[in-house]
């Protein structure tokens, strides 16, 4: 069994794995359409994180790793993922292209939230879903942090693909704290 991270999986992980693998799916969009409740933010103060929405492109790439489980660990990963997921995700099989082109592209299992569940957050500005990051915080830690972890990871991982959401919302967070900064300092 494969594992696609393509959000907090990428730079975070907490379950055994026996191989991992950088690459790409494809006819996705990696967004901050959904709300978090239980790790970025809290139920009175939902945080923002990411999910994969279907592109209009099926060329499209949303860049992220690959995890491989041993036989043995799959049940255990299983009932972690589906636990640490529980608020709006649910699984789905794709195709992975790796990276190393010496990898045959293969089926992997993804979490991915659905504009149905009731913690679906939407499209918005990013100046407002920057507004929102900002200031919440769960038990995983800030949701800000949640964001530059990932831009971080993406730039190391996939240097010289652009992912225009993630950095721009980044930007947008940096500039919100850099305005706040100066305004202490007035």
């Amino acid at each position: 069994m494969w594992v696609f991270g393509y959000g907090s999986l990428v730079w975070k992980v907490d379950f055994n794995y026996e191989s991992k693998a950088v690459g790409y799916i494809k006819g996705y969009l990696r967004r901050f359409y959904q709300h978090s409740i239980d790790h970025r933010g809290i139920p009175e103060k939902p945080g923002r994180v990411v999910t994969l929405i279907p592109s209009d492109d099926p060329n499209s790439q949303v860049w992220g790793v690959a995890y491989k489980i041993r036989s043995e660990d799959i049940e255990q990963v299983t009932k972690h993922l589906d636990y640490r997921e529980k608020n709006g995700y649910s699984k789905k099989t794709v195709i992975f292209h790796a990276k190393d082109a010496s990898l045959k592209p293969f089926e992997i299992t993804l979490y991915v939230a659905t504009k149905d569940n009731e913690s679906f957050a939407g499209p918005a500005p990013i100046e407002d879903i920057a507004k929102q990051v900002i200031s919440c915080k769960g038990p995983s830690g800030t949701n800000k942090e949640y964001v530059y972890h990932l831009a971080e990871a993406m730039r190391l991982i996939a240097p010289g693909v652009e992912d225009e959401h993630l950095f721009s919302l980044e930007a947008a967070l940096k500039k919100l704290n850099s305005d706040k900064l100066q305004h202490e300092f007035e």
